[in-house]
């Protein structure tokens, strides 16, 4: 009797989250007439500027720059998304965390969700980049989906370590922002890792999370498999992580409220 109340909780909760999440994205859009694509005609005016230069400036072919740029940017403000909203999830639900018996992971999942939905937006420029650049999709593209579940379990812990932090250490969110932003430099998002000289390459690129994370998704997108060594740092990430971050919860769990 117990399972069957254990995951119809996990049910609702799951539930709640979506729910939350497409609350979260409606609110933010009341009275738009288009809404959150507001955003996707933005960024895609964005890839096509900095495309247009950069592809000039590196003397890049532009049907291999642009998809290339134009998966980056989309996969980055999906990672960026998730860790700088995670860092205030407590915070910005603090009314809620007060008077409502909610596990506090539902807050940061929530923003986890939402993210995922705000890239749900966005993807929809790369089949079009894809298509003017004279490019398809390959069977190679299904490899996205475990990797995409892979990067969302990533995501979830590092918006949950930081969101516990950040309550406790306000000035948290200005630093995770600033080194989020340093990390875009060093990524491969509006340069391409062939641009880089062999040794200089392999230490940015190996020993970068980032360039990792974002591997597991555009690379079959773009239609070639992700190396071994993307899902093996990944997956240790994710793993050292949440053992990490639900040793922290266990030991600061009950003060998070009184952080607020």
């Amino acid at each position: 009797m117990v399972l069957p109340i254990k995951l119809n909780k996990l049910f609702h909760l799951l539930g709640l989250i979506v729910t939350l999440g497409w609350h979260d994205i409606r609110g933010r859009y009341r009275r738009s007439v288009i809404g959150p694509f507001w955003l996707t005609i933005s960024m895609g005016v964005i890839i096509a500027c900095i495309g247009l230069v950069f592809g000039g400036i590196f003397n890049t072919p532009m049907d291999e720059y642009l998809p290339f740029l134009a998966a980056g940017i989309i996969l980055w403000t999906f990672v960026t998304g998730a860790i700088n909203e995670g860092c205030t999830s407590f915070v910005s639900a603090e009314g809620v965390i007060k008077q409502l018996p909610i596990p506090l992971f539902v807050h940061v999942l929530r923003v986890v969700w939402r993210n995922i939905l705000m890239l749900a937006h966005h993807i929809v420029i790369l089949p079009l980049v894809l298509l003017v650049m004279g490019k398809s999709v390959s069977l190679i593209a299904l490899l996205a989906i475990p990797g995409f579940v892979l990067v969302v379990l990533c995501l979830s812990w590092l918006a949950f370590f930081f969101a516990i932090v950040c309550t406790r250490y306000r000035d948290l969110p200005q630093i995770v922002a600033s080194v989020l932003q340093v990390g875009f430099y060093f990524t491969p998002i509006i340069w391409m890792p062939a641009l880089l000289p062999e040794r200089l390459g392999a230490a940015i690129l190996d020993w970068n999370p980032f360039y990792h994370v974002l591997e597991l998704l555009r690379a079959p997108l773009l239609g070639s498999a992700p190396g071994i060594t993307s899902w093996l740092v990944v997956g240790a990430i994710t793993i050292l992580g949440w053992g990490l971050t639900l040793l922290l919860f266990a030991h600061v769990k009950h003060r998070i409220a009184y952080w607020l």
